[in-house]
């Protein structure tokens, strides 16, 4: 890997990471196509701290609440009647899953699960989840019913979010692209949606880089030119990454998902014609 290579992944990373696209299915892809060979599953998680930061800073007046409400809750002798302490215990409730599943299916999840068929798979199928969650989601409006906002959560709800954000373990399937999926099938807007995805994905995405940055630090970090490009790219994938989300809640204001839909599906079948005609 040389800069060029770490700024392109770093760039790529910062744009998949909140969209709901999948940024594992493109930092596979797209070297793939170039000829460059697989960045890793620990490059991958470890250069999410660019993005990890991006979401601290663009949610920082919300982390900072609810943390300071957590541990308010914890001294208060009637917990959980604060909203944001609550939030926060619903996040961590809603973490629970992925670290689970992650644990249990690490080594498939690193190695057979990266397959180019895997990603094409998941990518048309998390798209027509994704689909029908705005089908729901379009039939509940017409119907009258009041969609929920990211306050109106409850603990069920977070629990069962969690576990659409560990469907994203499967490569191509998207963080933030299954936990909005879960959220809007469960009744909230897509902004609050979205919002929900990005602070849970708080603890999962630090504890998923740290873990294989320690596991790997010899191979990551074995010389002055691989120290660099994975800096590089974890820094340029951290500025991108807060543009992209500014750039979703916006846009999930006053758009449905369709479009991210309709991109995953060609992506797909793209990346199945090209797999079967052998060009990756």
């Amino acid at each position: 890997m040389n800069i060029l290579q770490a700024i392109l992944l770093g760039i790529i990373q910062g744009l998949t990471e909140f969209l709901p696209i999948s940024s594992t299915a493109h930092l596979r892809v797209i070297p793939a196509l170039l000829g460059w060979p697989d960045p890793g599953a620990a490059f991958t998680a470890v250069i999410q701290f660019g993005t990890l930061v991006a979401v601290l800073l663009y949610f920082t007046r919300d982390i900072l609440g609810i943390s300071t409400a957590m541990f308010q809750d914890v001294r208060s002798v009637n917990p959980l009647r604060n909203r944001q302490a609550k939030l926060g215990w619903m996040i961590a409730a809603g973490t629970i899953p992925i670290v689970v599943l992650g644990l249990l299916f690490k080594d498939a999840i690193e190695t057979s699960l990266r397959s180019l068929y895997v990603i094409s798979a998941s990518l048309i199928l998390l798209a027509m989840a994704l689909a029908l969650a705005e089908g729901i989601l379009k039939r509940r409006l017409a119907m009258g019913y009041p969609l929920k906002a990211i306050e109106q959560v409850s603990w069920k709800e977070a629990v069962w979010i969690g576990i659409a954000q560990a469907v994203a373990l499967i490569p191509g399937s998207s963080r933030s692209g299954t936990t909005i999926t879960g959220g809007l099938l469960l009744g909230l807007d897509r902004e609050s949606a979205a919002r929900f995805s990005f602070l849970l994905s708080l603890p999962s995405v630090f504890a998923a880089g740290m873990f294989e940055l320690i596991k790997e630090r010899h191979a990551l970090l074995s010389s002055d030119i691989g120290a660099v490009n994975l800096i590089v790219a974890t820094v340029v994938s951290g500025i991108v990454g807060y543009a992209s989300i500014a750039f979703l809640l916006g846009y999930l204001k006053r758009h449905t998902t369709y479009v991210f839909v309709i991109y995953r599906i060609i992506l797909g079948a793209l990346l199945l014609v090209m797999l079967a005609g052998g060009t990756v």
